[in-house]
């Protein structure tokens, strides 16, 4: 097994100063970012296997690219809720929210559980996570049924007057992901973005709109009746 040194100072010959000037650009947090690309670091992590102790040793490092790196190693199964809240405590940037939840936290048995109770915290990516669990688990989770997902809709409503950006973003990748699951769940997530517009809120008005034109398009209907 190499060790949490080995593993940085790979990713550190791996990572650019213009890499990380880019990821600014995009509102990923430069501090403690060695600037190395998501698919760097996925095909790395192959090369390490699934691994309990090492990924939480590489968490604590602090470092970005090696908690991404722990994200694509850690094995669900050994995963508790104590290590998923003191994980989600840590995000500071969009990247590693977005990441560790499609890499990891959907697939442990406590994901739909979070993504209900970090939705109704305060801290913006914590809540952001909770949005983000419901988009990955809509394109991740191919058995679950119908019921699992209509259960966030009256969140996603609830929550689209917070108008931070990483929130309302993540309000509406949710709502367009669980939509484009099957034309019943199109029909109930277009009936609720029609909902959210009539709220009163800039927030909630951009993310009836952006969910509007991408799950009315034509080219989602068609993949949908196919």
């Amino acid at each position: 097994m190499k060790s949490v040194q080995d593993i940085i100072s790979t990713l550190k010959s791996m990572g650019t100063i213009k890499n990380i000037q880019g990821m600014t650009r995009f509102g990923i947090a430069s501090q403690n970012n060695l600037g190395v690309s998501v698919t760097e670091i996925r095909t790395y992590a192959r090369s390490l296997g699934k691994n309990h102790d090492l990924a939480l040793q590489l968490w604590k490092t602090g470092i970005r690219d090696a908690r991404m790196i722990a994200a694509c190693i850690e094995e669900p199964k050994k995963v508790t809720k104590k290590q998923m809240e003191n994980w989600v405590k840590d995000f500071n940037s969009w990247d590693i929210c977005d990441h560790v939840c499609g890499h990891l936290f959907d697939k442990t048995p406590f994901a739909y559980d979070k993504a209900w109770e970090w939705s109704g915290r305060n801290e913006e990516f914590v809540k952001r996570a909770a949005f983000a669990l419901m988009a990955w688990l809509a394109v991740h989770d191919k058995q679950a049924t119908d019921e699992k997902f209509e259960q966030f809709f009256t969140i996603c409503i609830h929550e689209s007057i917070d108008e931070r950006n990483y929130v309302k973003k993540a309000v509406s990748w949710a709502l367009r992901n669980i939509g484009k699951r099957n034309q019943t769940l199109n029909k109930k997530a277009l009936d609720v973005a029609k909902t959210i517009h009539s709220i009163d809120s800039k927030s909630a008005r951009w993310i009836a709109s952006d969910v509007l034109r991408e799950l009315s398009c034509e080219k989602i209907q068609q993949r949908l009746k196919r």
